[in-house]
Order: C-alpha cells, then structure tokens, then sequence
C-alpha cells in the first residue's frame, strides 16, 4: 500500500492529498514507468547518464503549466550536460501536438497516464484528482535527488533559479 500525506497540497486553497513518498535531497530516485510521445516505455534507468531536472506538471494545456514548461524549455537551450524532462498526466499526442504548437523542443515530455508510477513513487500523485502535483526534481548522474521543490499551491510557479542554479552546480 502506498504512502498517503493528506493537506500535502492545495489548488486554490482547497487541500488535496498526495500519494507515494516525499523525496528530499539525498533520496535516491525511485523507479519509475512512463511513456514517450511515441508510446515506448521510458523507465527511470532510461534517462541516467545525464544531470536531469524533473519538470512536473498537473497539464500543460493550463496558464502555469504552460509558463513552467516554457520557462525549462528556454533553460534548457543553454544549459550543457542537463536534460530537461516535463512529465504530466497528459496523453502523449496531447503532449507532442503542445510542443509543436508551443515550440517546445528542448524538453523532452513524459507521460504518466497509463500507470500514474511516476506520481506514486515521486509522492507527487494528486488522489482525489488523478493528476501530479506541481514539482522540480533536479537529479545528478548517480540517481541521486539534488534539489526537491513540491510547490505547496499547484497553481503557483516554482523557484525556477533555485532549480537551475542546482542543476548547473551538477553539470
């Protein structure tokens, strides 16, 4: 049975719980399986080798989800060593027609409708809602979390310069 932390987030004001672990600096990233646009199985073994920022999103057809992405996909372009992952509840084809129309392409986006296993190991899954909670993971080469935001009002924005000043630290 998962872990359940009720009030762990509000959407505006009203509180949600959210199931799976918390993850702080220093826990290991669980495993997880999502899904890319093209509906491959992405695993979290799938994307070590590099410095990853976790961008997670309730939906990006929404105003801040819209500006995170956008926010991560321009830092993403200048940032070496770092890859950039946006992942979501979205479909995958809602997913890539998004970046198309947005032009979004140095983020890479994931899709955990099927399973919802990123939200469930994460500790990012909204349970009475079906969708993630708004949160930045920066990730080293090892597996290991560097940096953690769980944004505690989902319609508000992360400290996008604290996620990339860790980032860059690591790469």
């Amino acid at each position: 049975m998962s872990v359940e932390r009720p009030n762990a987030v509000t959407l505006r004001g009203a509180p949600f719980t959210l199931v799976g672990p918390e993850l702080k600096a220093g826990s290991k990233l669980p495993d997880f399986t999502v899904v890319d646009n093209s509906l491959k199985p992405v695993h979290a073994a799938d994307t070590k080798g590099s410095v990853r920022i976790f961008s997670v999103v309730p939906s990006l057809d929404t105003p801040v989800c819209d500006q995170q992405t956008h926010k991560f996909n321009d830092a993403a372009g200048k940032l070496n060593g770092v890859k950039v992952y946006t992942v979501s509840m979205d479909l995958p084809f809602a997913q890539k027609r998004w970046c198309g129309a947005a032009g979004v392409d140095h983020v890479e986006t994931l899709s955990d409708y099927q399973q919802a296993s990123f939200g469930a190991a994460t500790g990012t899954l909204i349970k009475e809602l079906r969708l993630l909670a708004r949160t930045v993971f920066v990730v080293d080469k090892d597996n290991t979390v560097r940096y953690v935001e769980y944004v505690p009002e989902v319609g508000q924005h992360p400290d996008y310069e604290k996620a990339l000043a860790a980032a860059r630290e690591l790469s």
